[in-house]
């Protein structure tokens, strides 16, 4: 028996635990808030890309961007930084846990997604990035398991993202001045983003509590 696919998997379990773990030693925000001089934007990408990978929600690090960076230089940065994350864990899950778990995508639901995804990969991702309530780094390891090739996930990924983080960023930049007219559209944004994502869960949920009619 080949065990090669079920220890990769166990070596990528060990790095998401070591790098979640590692949140208790530094905080993404101090190190961007220190980063100075030639190493500010290099250091703040890879925050992006540690983070993505440690779990660290998203939008926290958007704000942090647009509060210590600025809109101009903040927006780039994060679009830049949650790309590069997103290519981190995609990278993980292909070279790592792919071979370990492609076997469950034989399941009738799982297998109709992979295609999906396989077959229309920009579409779908984008799709996934712009619909509220889907988890990015979940997504993330999702379309690694999958077909779908690198360029049309990267792609879609910064396309998809876009709106959110331009969201965030904004907001963050503009937290000192709560009247502003920036403050008050990108917080709009976000409640509309947040709210959309709890309807997105409440008929996820919905969805599979309701029985299925038994056929004939």
């Amino acid at each position: 028996m080949n065990h090669g696919p079920r220890r990769r998997l166990a070596l990528l379990l060990l790095l998401l635990v070591a790098a979640a773990g590692s949140l208790l030693f530094w905080s993404p925000t101090a190190v961007l808030a220190g980063a100075a001089g030639p190493w500010r934007l290099p250091v703040a990408l890879a925050v992006y890309a540690l983070g993505t990978v440690a779990f660290v929600p998203k939008p926290a690090l958007n704000a942090a961007a647009g509060l210590l960076l600025g809109v101009t230089v903040g927006l780039p940065v994060a679009l830049a930084g949650t790309v590069l994350g997103a290519a981190a864990a995609f990278a993980l899950g292909r070279t790592l846990a792919r071979d370990a778990l492609r076997p469950l995508l034989r399941a009738k639901a799982a297998a109709a997604v992979d295609r999906r995804l396989t077959e229309q990969g920009f579409r779908s991702v984008l799709l996934l990035r712009l619909i509220p309530g889907v988890p990015f780094q979940a997504a993330n390891y999702a379309c690694a398991l999958s077909g779908v090739r690198a360029a049309p996930f990267l792609g879609a990924t910064a396309l998809g993202v876009l709106p959110g983080t331009a969201a965030y960023v904004v907001a963050g930049a503009s937290a000192s001045s709560p009247t502003s007219p920036a403050f008050l559209v990108s917080s709009a944004v976000v409640v509309a983003l947040a709210a959309a994502s709890l309807v997105s869960l409440w008929r996820a949920r919905a969805a599979v509590a309701t029985p299925r009619p038994e056929s004939p």
